[in-house]
């Protein structure tokens, strides 16, 4: 053999390519994508045929806060919605859907409250428009109530909104309820006046003036004002006085801040409880019978039921 016979044969290896399956994973976006895209379709179908007030029930559920939701239940019982919640089942009893019920009637919606905000927003802004009422901005206060949006008008040393002792409007303090009518006018909710005194006595020499006569007739004077900038009168609900008893919280009973007039634009609830007020269903009195008395059976009353069943017969209504 050869010396070129013991060579060894040349192998040649060829890498085979082998393409694989690359899975199903675009299948799962794509679904997601078009499922997601339903959804949206149908949500915008709902809202086209959904009506107004069934619209702001779903927007007033979606926002109700966990907190909120969570003190008082579930976030369809705190509001009026599209969702109501409770009703005769084994997990919402009778008594807890009257619980439900009562706080839906006692909360005011979040409607109402983005009302009064606006409200607030362009009293304001028509304040720091004129150059001689912007002076008065920090006499003007606002807070959300119970009863509804509560504007203060505080008094201080250097700039009273009533001459001293007297229900005589300031200038300025009347251009600001005027400039204010027109803007309490845009809302249909009923107002509140009251007018408020510090704790010093009040001495002018008429015999029986005091701050309780003083503080109704600055929230009178104030009424006037109001009306004479284009208020509606129908609108007005309640003007009182409260002379000094309501002192704003962390002040002085002598503090200036206390001489203040309070414009409240009541909540309509509010505004149907004041027109009208219901009594009390369990007076402790005894409801009267058919024949007139008090229900409480007389002697003779008495004696005839105990004949009656003596006699195995029921007693006579």
């Amino acid at each position: 053999m050869s010396q070129g016979d013991n060579r060894r044969p040349i192998i040649i290896r060829r890498k085979r390519v082998v393409h694989r399956h690359h899975g199903g994973s675009w299948k799962i976006a794509l679904a997601d994508f078009m499922t997601a895209l339903m959804a949206l379709f149908l949500v915008m179908w709902i809202l086209s045929t959904a009506s107004r007030q069934e619209r702001e029930g779903v927007a007033e559920y979606f926002s109700t806060p966990l907190v909120a939701a969570i003190a008082g239940g579930d976030s369809a019982s705190m509001s009026e919605t599209v969702i109501p919640g409770g009703g005769p089942d084994p997990v919402y009893t009778e008594g807890e859907r009257a619980r439900v019920d009562l706080h839906q009637r006692s909360r005011p919606s979040e409607r109402q409250r983005r009302a009064f905000r606006d409200l607030q927003r362009r009293i304001e802004m028509a304040i720091d428009a004129d150059p001689d009422l912007k002076q008065l901005r920090d006499q003007l206060r606002f807070d959300m109530t119970p009863e509804g949006l509560r504007i203060q008008l505080v008094d201080t040393e250097q700039r009273p909104m009533f001459e001293l002792g007297s229900d005589r409007v300031a200038p300025y303090m009347r251009d600001l309820l005027r400039l204010m009518a027109p803007l309490l006018n845009e809302l249909p909710n009923d107002l509140s006046i009251s007018g408020h005194t510090d704790s010093l006595a009040y001495l002018n020499g008429f015999q029986g003036y005091g701050n309780w006569e003083l503080s109704s007739a600055r929230a009178n004077a104030s009424r006037r004002e109001l009306v004479a900038g284009g208020l509606d009168p129908a609108k007005l609900l309640r003007v009182a006085g409260f002379a000094d008893q309501v002192v704003i919280p962390d002040t002085k009973p002598s503090d200036p801040v206390n001489r203040r007039i309070e414009l409240l634009v009541l909540f309509e609830r509010v505004a149907e409880r004041i027109r009208s007020p219901g009594a009390l269903e369990d007076t402790g009195v005894p409801a009267p019978s058919r024949n007139g008395s008090s229900g409480v059976p007389t002697p003779l009353e008495e004696l005839n039921e105990s004949l009656q069943e003596m006699l195995g017969k029921p007693p006579e209504s």
